[in-house]
């Protein structure tokens, strides 16, 4: 395939990959890594230069829990794998109780979860993407799609070189934002009720601190008018409004730090807008709160609530997996997860979590020459999960 015809205009075609990712955040880096360890060629496009999203360029330096608050380990796989890599420069360590042989007793008081050191898990991440094959397109812009019969055969995308098509056998919309369901004319639902937030580091004189300024917020979507306005993550207006107006909190947050301590001196901002929920699938299978604990015979995954303990939720493939486009499926906080379950499944393990899965199902449907998401083996999928270590345990089901 040499061009691809776009709008009358003939686009020269700059690489073809079984799988293409769009996004290199925590979601897009396992869905890029499963596919390719699942012996599918695959790339990323990364508009930033550094990958891991928030968890990274957004300082949000919290690897959440990947157990439900009551003693169970719900995650394994390659979420479980990046959390080990994000500490591996030695930052912090994994809870003793969480180790082998551990106190089985205390893991029901103490969750599963790290911190880290953004840098060093962004300067891992690019190693491990090359490490497993991963092809990685920096300052690349996703621009839109050529679809034909229902499916993309091609991605556009914009960079240094000019404008030029990816040709693929699949997508992986991990963008964060579902910007390849919009442009492929997936039905989406959008938020607009972000507030301003921003976690910075900044150096007290003595030691480097980290404040991680937010507004107060509402997972439903409530206006709280103590935050001030909301902001869609969608809007190009309001993205740029959103950046200048957190700027502006985040410098009078720094001159009260500095009226009572003049050695004060900011780092690190975020370099990324610190959205919480932008816009997202809407699948066949919108997960609510009220689905914990709820089975699905297509369940590719399980997570937790970081909120609160307790809760437990299967993530089925029809969560993930678009409905008018057959080869594109989605990963991270762009996945079907309505009203506050939203909030819950934007969370890193669970990124990760619906990333791998993504990935390996796209590698899937290369391997079961498919066309669409809708046709996989799902119980070949999952015994395929399962050998990744990702958990699938009907246990916790209610019957």
């Amino acid at each position: 395939m040499k061009n691809i015809t776009e709008s009358a205009k003939n686009i020269p075609v700059s690489g073809d990959y079984d799988v293409v990712v769009v996004g290199g955040g925590i979601a897009g880096v396992a869905a890029a890594v499963a596919a390719a360890r699942n012996g599918a060629s695959a790339c990323i496009i990364e508009k930033e230069f550094g990958l891991g999203g928030l968890a990274t360029l957004g300082n949000v330096i919290i690897y959440l829990p990947l157990c439900d608050g009551c003693g169970n380990q719900v995650i394994k796989g390659l979420s479980e794998e990046l959390l080990k890599l994000s500490i591996r420069d030695g930052y912090n360590k994994i809870p003793d109780c969480w180790l082998p042989g551990g106190n089985i007793e205390e893991r029901a008081k103490k969750r599963y979860r790290v911190d880290f050191n953004p840098m060093s898990f962004m300067l891992e991440l690019e190693g491990f993407l090359a490490d497993n094959n991963v092809k990685l397109h920096y300052d690349t812009r996703f621009c839109d799609v050529v679809k034909e019969s229902g499916s993309i055969k091609a991605v556009i995308v914009e960079n240094k070189n000019g404008r030029s098509a990816i040709a693929c056998g699949s997508v992986v919309d991990a963008s964060g934002d579902a910007d390849v369901c919009f442009r492929a004319g997936e039905e989406t639902v959008s938020w607009d009720s972000n507030v301003r937030a921003g976690w910075f580091y900044y150096f007290d004189g003595t030691s480097v601190r980290l404040d991680k300024f937010t507004k107060w917020y509402d997972a439903s979507g409530k206006h709280l008018p103590d935050s001030g306005r909301d902001f869609a993550g969608d809007d190009a207006c309001d993205i740029t409004e959103f950046v200048l107006d957190t700027r502006k909190l985040l410098k009078q947050k720094l001159a009260e730090l500095k009226q009572e301590n003049p050695a004060v001196s900011p780092l690190f901002m975020t370099s990324i807008p610190a959205f919480r929920m932008t816009r997202r699938l809407k699948g066949a299978v919108e997960l609510e709160e009220t689905d914990d604990k709820h089975y699905f015979d297509d369940t590719v995954g399980m997570t937790g609530n970081w909120h609160k303990s307790g809760p437990i939720f299967y993530i089925p493939l029809r969560s993930l997996a678009a409905v008018r486009t057959g080869n594109l499926i989605t990963a991270g906080r762009c996945i079907s997860s309505g009203t506050t379950l939203w909030d819950i499944t934007r969370a890193i393990p669970t990124c990760a979590v619906t990333g791998e899965a993504a990935g390996t199902a796209a590698a899937a449907l290369k391997q079961e020459n498919k066309t669409s998401f809708a046709k996989l083996d799902i119980p070949r999928l999952q015994q395929q999960l399962r050998k990744q270590q990702v958990i699938i345990d009907k246990k916790f089901a209610m019957s």
